[in-house]
C-alpha cells in the first residue's frame, strides 16, 4: 500500500514509549501515579493488549513496527538459531535487513517526516533519521563503533557528548535514565514526527528480583517520573497541542522456579554429541524462556521421531514442566513463525534453558535465586499487557477494550496521516476524539 499521506493525520508528532514488560499486573500501582494518570485522563486506554507467540522483546518489536505477526515478518527469537554458544555470545536480530515487510517508520520517512529511534530493537542501519539502535559488542568488538556504524555516527555522537555520563553499560536505572534524557534532548531539538523508545528497567527487575518484588514497585515509580520528563519536554518544545503520546507493554512475566535444560533430553537421546572434539547436533532445542523451538537437522525424519519420543516420556512425569507441544497446526493459528514445526510451552513456574553444562533441572528457590521470564503464550491467564494513548485527539479518560500486538502500527499510521494497512491489524478507531 501506497505510504504517502492518505488521509488527514490526527496529530503532527507521535511518541511511542515500550514500556518492556509493562503488565496486567502492574497495572493497578501504575494508574494511580501522577504522569501515567495524568496521560490516562487525556486518553484511551486498556490492560487487554494481546501479545504474539512467542513473547520475546524482539519478535513483539517488530510486530509492533510492522503490524503483522512473526509468520510473515522473519523474527522468530531474539537471536538467530547458534547452537552450543552461550547466551552472552550470541548475535541478536539487531538489523533492520532481518525484518521482511515494512515497518511504521520506513512509510512515515517516505510520507516526507522525520523520525526518531533510540534503542529500539532490530532497528540497526535502518532508515530512521536519528538512531541509537539497540546493539551490543560480542567478544573483540567496540561497543562505541557498533552503535555508529549501525545508528545515525552525528546523533549518536551528540547523544553520547550531552548525555553519556549517566550510563553506566547497560545497568539500571542508568541505562533507562540515559534514553530518557536523550528522548528529551530529541524532543526538544528535533520535534521527530514519530520518535520511538524502548525502556528497559522493568523487564531487568523482574527478571532479576521476580515479578512481585520490592525492586518491581520501586521501577514502576521510576517509570512514571520518566514518563513526566518526557511529557514535560513535549510541552517545553510547544507541540503539546499536536502530540499524541503512546505507553505500551510488549509481554508480561512469570515467576520461575524450576529451570529445565530441554537439550540434555535430546543428548541422552544421541540427537546431540561430540564429534572430533566438537558438539554436533542432529535435533536441538532453542529456547526462549517459556516457550522452546525444536529444529531437526532437514530431512532427518528419524530424529524428530526420537526427539518426539523424549519429550513423550519426559511428559509423562506430572512434574515435567511441559505443557503442551504445539505442532504446526497448532501453531498456524498462533502465527508462530514457520522456522520450525513443533514448538514446546512451559507451564507457570517453568522455564526451558539451552545450555548443556547444567543438571537437567534447577530448582531456583533452593539456591536462593529469584526469578522471572518470559516467551510463553499470550493466552496465559495474567499475561495481557498495557496500553494508554493520550492526546488532544484522543477520547479522554476513555477505557477500551481487547486488542492485538498488530493494531499498534496501522494505528500508528492513522495517528500521522500515513496509510499503513498492508498487515494484520486494524486501527484502533474506537480511542480517537471523533469517533465518539
Amino acid at each position: 500500500m501506497d505510504s504517502k499521506a492518505a488521509f488527514t493525520p490526527k496529530a503532527k508528532h507521535l511518541i511511542v514509549i515500550s514500556y518492556d514488560a509493562f503488565s496486567e499486573d502492574n497495572w493497578d500501582l501504575a494508574r494511580r501515579l501522577p504522569n501515567l494518570a495524568t496521560l490516562m485522563q487525556s486518553g484511551a486506554y486498556s490492560n487487554r493488549l494481546r501479545s504474539v507467540y512467542p513473547t520475546l522483546t524482539y519478535v513483539v518489536h517488530t510486530t509492533t513496527a510492522t503490524g503483522v505477526y512473526p509468520d510473515k515478518h522473519g523474527i522468530h527469537h531474539n537471536n538467530p538459531l547458534q547452537p552450543f554458544v552461550a547466551e552472552e555470545d550470541q548475535h541478536w536480530f539487531w538489523f533492520r535487513e532481518a525484518i521482511k515487510v515494512p515497518t511504521i517508520y520506513d512509510a512515515v520517512r517516505k510520507a516526507g517526516m522525520n523520525t526518531a529511534g533510540i534503542l529500539w530493537p532490530v532497528s540497526g542501519k535502518s532508515s530512521i533519521q536519528y538512531n541509537i539502535p539497540e546493539i551490543r559488542a560480542l567478544k573483540g568488538e567496540n561497543q562505541a563503533l557498533k552503535v555508529l556504524r549501525s545508528g545515525s555516527p552525528l546523533y549518536c555522537i551528540q547523544m553520547e557528548l550531552r548525555h553519556g555520563k549517566i550510563r553506566q553499560g547497560i545497568q539500571q536505572p542508568y541505562l533507562d535514565d540515559f534514553t530518557t534524557k536523550c528522548a528529551v534532548d530529541t524532543i526538544k531539538r528535533k520535534k521527530p514526527n514519530l520518535l520511538m523508545l524502548h525502556l528497559i528497567d522493568l523487564d531487568d527487575a523482574k527478571h532479576q528480583f521476580g515479578t512481585d518484588s520490592e525492586e518491581v514497585k520501586q521501577v514502576i515509580l521510576r517509570m512514571d517520573n520518566r514518563l513526566g520528563e518526557i511529557m514535560q519536554a513535549v510541552e517545553a518544545a510547544g507541540i503539546k497541542e499536536d502530540t499524541v503520546i503512546m505507553v505500551l507493554g510488549d509481554h508480561g512475566q512469570f515467576n520461575v522456579r524450576y529451570k529445565v535444560h530441554l537439550n540434555k533430553l535430546l543428548q541422552d537421546k544421541g540427537l546431540i554429541y561430540e564429534e572430533n572434539g566438537e558438539m554436533n547436533w542432529r535435533a536441538y532445542f532453542q529456547c526462549g524462556g517459556g516457550s522452546a523451538y525444536l529444529h531437526i537437522r532437514p530431512g532427518d525424519a528419524e530424529a524428530e521421531q526420537l526427539a518426539l519420543e523424549a519429550v513423550k516420556a519426559y511428559m509423562e512425569d506430572a512434574a515435567s514442566g511441559v505443557d503442551a507441544v504445539y505442532t504446526r497446526d497448532m501453531l498456524d493459528p498462533l502465527h508462530a513463525s514457520p522456522v520450525t514445526g513443533v514448538m514446546l510451552e512451559a507451564k507457570k513456574g517453568y522455564s526451558f534453558d539451552e545450555s548443556l553444562d547444567q543438571p537437567f533441572i534447577v530448582d531456583l528457590a533452593a539456591h536462593g535465586i529469584r526469578y522471572a521470564t518470559h516467551g510463553y503464550s499470550p493466552d496465559k491467564s495474567g499475561y495481557r499487557c498495557n496500553i494508554v494513548v493520550s492526546g488532544r485527539q484522543i477520547r479522554q479518560d476513555f477505557a477500551f477494550g481487547e486488542l492485538e500486538m498488530v493494531d499498534i502500527a496501522p494505528t500508528m499510521g492513522r495517528i500521522l496521516g500515513v496509510a499503513f494497512g498492508h498487515g494484520d491489524g486494524r486501527v484502533l478507531e474506537e480511542i480517537f476524539a471523533d469517533a465518539e
